[in-house]
């Protein structure tokens, strides 16, 4: 999948090893793997194979974004990256042709 990010910021924030490590301490490890993993997807139904990942929509306020888990309490939060976004014939989000992401936040706790 292609990758951007909110801000400029958050995107200095995993530029390289060094950097993930500086912002992201003990979790730096699965950030980045995280990141690999989303990278490497070819669709966002991908990342529903990785059972660590626990890639899930979220609801309520959050509503058409996305997570997957970087520890028990953390999570990486997104949302597609397409207009329109693609959608299934019920309405929900067509995870198969989601390519495009863009990274809302990290390392966030929002339980």
């Amino acid at each position: 999948m292609n990758i951007s990010y909110k801000s400029n910021k958050l995107g200095k924030s995993v530029a390289s090893p060094k950097d993930i490590m500086k912002y992201y301490g003990t979790r730096a490890k699965l950030v980045n793997r995280r990141i690999e993993e989303l990278k490497a997807a070819a669709t966002l139904e991908a990342m529903r194979t990785l059972p660590q990942a626990n890639c899930h929509e979220l609801s309520g306020d959050r509503k058409g974004e996305f997570a997957v888990d970087i520890s028990a309490n953390h999570r990486m939060i997104f949302e597609p990256d397409h207009d329109p976004i693609p959608q299934t014939e019920d309405g929900g989000i067509n995870w198969t042709q989601i390519t495009d992401i863009t990274i809302l936040a990290i390392g966030e706790d929002y339980h």
